[in-house]
C-alpha cells in the first residue's frame, strides 16, 4: 500500500439536499461518516440542487432527481473519485451508473442487507414511512436476498419533523429512540437476529448516540456500511484494476454504436469504453 494516493469517496445525499448543507444533520453525517473509514481516506458529502429531494418516496420525484445524480456520477469519476455511494435507501441510479461508470457504484439498501447477512442469518428492517416498506422490499428480492428478510416493521412516529428535532433536544432523540427499539422488538419477537433501520436520519442519530444493538441484536448501521463497503471496492479496484462486471447487465455500447450514442449524447457518456 505504500506510495498509494489516498482513496476518495463520493458520497451522494439527498437528505442532505432537503435540510440544507450545513444544517445539524449534515454536520452529523459528515462526522460520522469521515470517522467510519480509514485513516487517509477522503469521503465527500453531496447534496442535489435546490428544489430537489423533496419527497423521494414518491416514485415520479425520484426520476426527476435521478439525472442530477446520473450526472453527478459521470462528475465522481471525472474528478478521480474512486467510488461513487448513493446514501439514499432507494438507490436512485445505482444501476445505470453500474453500466456507465468504471469505478464502483454501491448503494445504502444493498451495502446494508450485505452486510446484515454477513453478521447474522436473518434480518428485519425498521420502516419510517409506510411508502418505503414496498420499495425496500422491492430492492431486497434483488439482490436475491428475501428470504433472508423476516419483517418491515414501522416506528410509530407521529410527525417526520421529530427527527430534525432530535438533534438538538435529548427528550425528543430519547422518545425517537425508545420508538425504534419498539419497532425492532417487533422484528426480533418473530425471529429477526439483526436490525436494520430503514433511512439515513434514523442511522445517523443511531450512530451519533452510539446505539448500535437492540437485546442482543446488532443494528446494521447503512452509513457505516456505505463507507466501509465503498472503501473496500475501491481498494479491490486499485489491487486488480476491476470491480464492477462489464458482462451482460452492466456491460457498455461498443463499436460503432457507441460512436452513434457518443454523436447523440455526447463524448462524456460510458467513459473509457470504445
Amino acid at each position: 500500500m505504500t506510495g498509494r494516493r489516498p482513496v476518495r469517496l463520493f458520497y451522494q445525499s439527498l437528505g442532505v439536499s432537503r435540510r440544507s448543507e450545513s444544517g445539524p444533520y449534515a454536520g452529523k453525517l459528515r462526522a460520522i461518516l469521515k470517522g467510519a473509514v480509514a485513516p487517509g481516506t477522503e469521503i465527500d458529502i453531496f447534496g442535489l440542487s435546490p428544489n430537489r429531494a423533496i419527497a423521494d418516496q414518491y416514485r415520479y420525484l425520484e426520476h426527476l432527481d435521478t439525472g442530477e445524480i446520473l450526472d453527478n456520477g459521470l462528475r465522481a469519476e471525472r474528478e478521480g473519485y474512486d467510488a461513487f455511494l448513493i446514501g439514499n435507501i432507494f438507490e436512485p441510479g445505482l444501476h445505470a451508473l453500474r453500466e456507465v461508470l468504471n469505478i464502483p457504484v454501491i448503494g445504502l439498501c444493498e451495502a446494508s442487507v450485505t452486510l446484515a447477512s454477513l453478521m447474522a442469518p436473518n434480518f428485519s428492517v425498521v420502516n419510517v414511512n409506510p411508502k418505503f416498506a414496498r420499495r425496500v422490499t422491492e430492492n431486497i428480492a434483488s439482490y436475491g436476498l428475501s428470504s433472508r428478510l423476516v419483517s418491515i416493521d414501522r416506528m410509530a412516529v407521529e410527525r417526520a419533523a421529530m427527527f430534525d428535532e432530535g438533534f438538538d433536544d435529548k427528550t425528543v432523540r430519547d422518545k425517537v429512540f425508545d420508538q425504534f427499539r419498539a419497532a425492532a422488538r417487533d422484528g426480533l419477537a418473530k425471529g429477526a437476529e439483526a436490525v436494520i433501520p430503514a433511512g439515513g436520519i434514523v442511522m445517523t442519530l443511531l450512530a451519533d448516540a452510539g446505539m448500535h444493538e437492540v437485546d442482543g441484536a446488532p443494528i446494521v448501521n447503512g452509513l457505516l456500511a456505505l463507507a466501509k463497503i465503498g472503501e473496500l471496492a475501491a481498494g479491490i479496484r486499485a489491487l486488480t484494476g476491476h470491480f464492477t462486471s462489464k458482462r451482460l447487465t452492466y456491460a457498455p455500447p461498443a463499436g460503432a454504436l457507441l460512436d452513434d450514442i457518443r454523436r447523440a449524447y455526447g463524448d462524456h457518456v460510458y467513459p473509457g469504453a470504445r
